[in-house]
């Protein structure tokens, strides 16, 4: 297992090397230019060239990824072309309200997904069965940002249940801050929730008519027993997979909900930095959420070694 996660991490490496590369030419091929965005309207040809000058926007394109990768290996991944703060301290400040919509998003995704999944599954064909399945489907079918607009119609404005928008820290208080996350947290979750609730009842479907399972009927065991101790676990290599891979899907999507329920976090700021051209800005966002959702995959990896033993060697 060690080995297995050395691997992981040291194939880790190029990818965040050829992400960071790759939008460091998209960004450079995008027209527009961050020095006359910063000089404004009415600025002499010499104020551009001095902007770009400063910023280093007059050297060439491989010089300037190279100077940054150095600068981004020692921990600095520059200054805003905005404000001049550093980009490091601007991820920091809006990390928590993305981080908290992201978490709140997968435990709501693992208490919907699981539990269709397996209701759908003791009684393939059924009424349940063909309920979850239809609900899955328009999940799957709908853009989250319509669910989201759905969801502030009828239960922020209609019913006033819930916030409409803004955020509230933690410390203000836990009710304050999860009646404010709750709706976007579920508009993110229902299509991750549904493609695992559809792909866990695929996978235990299929598990239940194996023969170890109707063994274990056949010695006495009660259903429940059967269900969770013995064919839960295999089904579930394919769903954690799933769930790994909309991981990283729910932390893209956190830049239009967090658009759509005025969320101060990352994605607002990505949404900024691109409309104003902030590199440094846009380069160190794209480099972190790439390091979390390695992460994450580790995470998912090292989980297929306690669901199958076979991985651990």
């Amino acid at each position: 297992m060690a080995a297995l996660v050395l691997r992981r991490l040291a194939s880790g490496v190029p990818i965040l090397l050829g992400v960071s590369l790759l939008i460091f030419i998209l960004i450079a091929l995008v027209p527009g230019d961050p020095a006359i965005i910063l000089a404004g309207d009415n600025a002499s040809p010499e104020q551009i060239a001095q902007i770009r000058t400063s910023l280093g926007l007059d050297q060439p394109l491989p010089v300037r990824y190279l100077e940054w990768l150095g600068a981004a290996l020692r921990g600095d991944l520059g200054h805003s072309f905005i404000n001049g703060e550093p980009v490091l301290g601007v991820i920091l400040s809006r990390v928590t309200v993305t981080a908290s919509l992201v978490g709140l998003t997968m435990v709501l995704t693992l208490l919907i997904g699981p539990s269709a999944g397996v209701a759908a599954a003791r009684r393939p064909g059924g009424v349940v069965d063909r309920v979850a399945t239809a609900l899955a489907a328009m999940a799957i079918a709908v853009p989250p940002f319509w669910f989201g607009l759905i969801l502030v119609l009828v239960f922020a404005v209609q019913l006033g249940w819930f916030p409409a928008l803004g955020y509230s820290p933690v410390g203000t208080g836990l009710e304050l801050w999860l009646s404010h996350l709750f709706l976007p947290a579920l508009t993110l979750a229902l299509l991750p929730a549904a493609e695992v609730a559809m792909q866990l009842r695929a996978s235990l479907t299929d598990v239940l008519t194996r023969d170890y399972v109707i063994t274990a009927e056949a010695k006495g065991l009660t259903g429940r027993a059967v269900l969770f101790k013995h064919a839960l676990k295999n089904a579930a290599v394919p769903v954690v997979t799933v769930f790994g891979y909309r991981f990283a899907q729910v932390l893209g999507g956190t830049v239009t909900i967090e658009t759509v329920f005025a969320l101060p976090g990352l994605g607002t700021v990505a949404v900024s930095s691109v409309l104003t051209r902030d590199v440094p800005v846009l380069l160190g966002l794209i480099t972190f959420t790439t390091l979390v959702v390695i992460l994450v995959n580790l995470l998912v990896d090292i989980s297929y070694g306690y669901l199958n033993p076979k991985v651990r060697t």
